[in-house]
C-alpha cells in the first residue's frame, strides 16, 4: 500500500516525540553512579531474625518505625503456606518476635492457606520518618494470597487489608474479601497470566500516573513472548487506585523486567527528586545465583535500570545460595540493606549488610 508523503511525514513525527518523550524520562548516567554510591552497604553485619523451627523458611522483610522503636513485617512459610509475622528493635540490628498479622483461615476462603503481607503507604523518603500512614483512618497492607497448600502452590492474586488499631501490635488485620487483581482478570497482561506475588503500595502525591495510590508488584505467565516461552520468568508491572480497595492496571508492559529469570520483588524510596526501585533478580544469563540491585524514575512509569555492580550477593556460609528480596533504608547516617539470606541447606532468614562497619552478629541458623 502506498503511503503518502504527509502520512509518511506524520508517523515519522509521532514516533519521535514517543522516543523523545522516553529519552526524556531515562535518569543519566552519573546520577545512577551518584545513587549506587549512596545506596552501597559492602559490610555485612549478617542475620538478625531466624526462625524458631528449622522447618520454617523466613523471607520479605519491610521495615518501618513508630515513636522510638522499629519494626519489621515478614512471612514464614512452615509447609502449610505463608503466614504474615511482626518483629520489633530498639536499633535495627536486634529483634524480637511480636507475633502473627495475618494467620491462615478457613480454607473455603480466596486466601485460606496463603497471606503474604507487605505493610503499605510508608514514608518512602530516603532517610526520612519511615512511618507508616494512615488513609481513610487506616493502616494498609497489599499482600498475594490463595487457598492452595504448598510453597507457592495454587493460584496466587493480590489482596489488600488493614486495621483501625495500632500496626505495632499482634493482631489480625481485616482483609477485603475479595482479591484486587488475579491471573485470570479479562485485562490480565501476557506476562502476568500464571501467578502474582510480591507487591508495595506507595501514596502517588503529585499524581504523576494520574491517581492517588500506586501498586508495583512482580508476576509469572504461561504465554510466550517473541517466541520465547516464559512460563516462570517474573517481572515487574504496576496498578493504579483512588481508594486502596478498588485498582486497575497501567501499561500493558512489565515496568522493569529482563529477558530471563526473575525481577521481583520491588521496594521504593524517594531520593532527592528521584524514585528509587530496589529490587532482586535471580537466573539471569550473565550472574549468578539471586541478588539485589535497583531503578530508578523521575515519573513512577518509566524506568532506568542500573547496569553496574550487585547491591548485595551471596558470600557468607549463610546466604551463599541467595541473598536477595531486599528492604533498603537509611537513618542516623546508616544505610541499612536487610535481605533474606539462604544457604546451601535452604534454611531462610533476615540478615542485613550496612554501609558501615557496624561489627557482626552472633546470630547463625539453628543446627540439629
Amino acid at each position: 500500500m502506498k503511503i503518502s508523503n504527509i502520512t509518511f511525514v506524520v508517523i515519522s513525527l509521532f514516533s519521535m516525540s514517543i522516543f523523545a518523550q522516553k529519552a526524556n524520562t531515562d535518569v543519566p548516567e552519573s546520577e545512577m553512579k551518584a545513587i549506587y554510591e549512596a545506596v552501597k552497604t559492602p559490610h555485612k553485619y549478617g542475620l538478625v531474625l531466624t526462625p524458631t523451627d528449622n522447618s520454617q523458611k523466613m523471607d520479605c522483610p519491610t521495615v518501618f518505625k513508630k515513636g522510638k522503636k522499629w519494626y519489621m513485617s515478614y512471612i514464614i512459610y512452615g509447609g502449610r503456606g505463608y503466614e504474615t509475622w511482626l518483629a520489633k528493635s530498639n536499633d535495627l540490628l536486634h529483634w524480637e518476635n511480636v507475633g502473627k498479622i495475618m494467620s491462615f483461615t478457613d480454607t473455603t476462603q480466596w486466601d485460606g492457606n496463603q497471606k503474604a503481607g507487605y505493610v503499605a503507604l510508608q514514608d518512602t523518603k530516603w532517610a526520612g520518618s519511615y512511618a507508616l500512614k494512615k488513609y481513610d483512618g487506616k493502616y494498609w497492607m497489599s499482600y498475594f494470597g490463595g487457598n492452595t497448600r504448598g510453597y507457592e502452590a495454587g493460584d496466587l492474586s493480590a489482596g489488600i487489608a488493614f486495621t483501625s488499631e495500632d500496626p505495632t501490635v499482634a493482631h489480625e488485620w481485616q482483609r477485603k474479601s475479595t482479591p484486587i487483581l488475579t491471573a485470570k482478570d479479562n485485562d490480565v497482561r501476557w506476562w502476568e497470566n500464571r501467578k502474582l506475588f510480591k507487591s508495595t503500595v506507595i501514596e502517588d502525591k503529585k499524581r504523576l500516573t494520574g491517581h492517588s495510590f500506586v501498586m508495583y508488584y512482580n508476576a509469572n505467565g504461561d504465554s510466550a513472548k517473541n517466541n520465547i516461552k516464559t512460563r516462570w520468568y517474573e517481572r515487574i508491572g504496576m496498578a493504579v487506585s483512588d481508594n486502596m480497595l478498588d485498582w486497575k492496571r497501567m501499561i500493558d508492559e512489565p515496568i522493569v523486567h529482563h529477558p530471563v529469570g526473575i525481577t521481583g520483588d520491588p521496594q521504593l524510596q524517594k531520593i532527592g527528586d528521584t524514585w528509587v526501585m530496589f529490587y532482586f533478580g535471580a537466573f539471569w544469563k550473565d550472574r549468578k545465583g539471586a541478588f539485589n540491585r535497583f531503578a530508578a524514575s523521575k515519573d513512577l512509569i518509566h524506568w532506568t535500570d542500573w547496569n553496574g555492580a550487585n547491591l548485595v550477593d551471596s558470600s557468607e556460609s549463610y546466604d551463599e545460595l541467595y541473598a536477595h528480596k531486599s528492604y533498603v533504608m537509611k537513618y542516623k547516617g546508616v544505610v541499612y540493606h536487610f535481605y533474606c539470606a539462604v544457604n546451601k541447606k535452604d534454611q531462610r532468614g533476615i540478615a542485613v549488610a550496612t554501609s558501615k562497619d557496624l561489627g557482626k552478629s552472633i546470630l547463625n541458623f539453628m543446627v540439629h
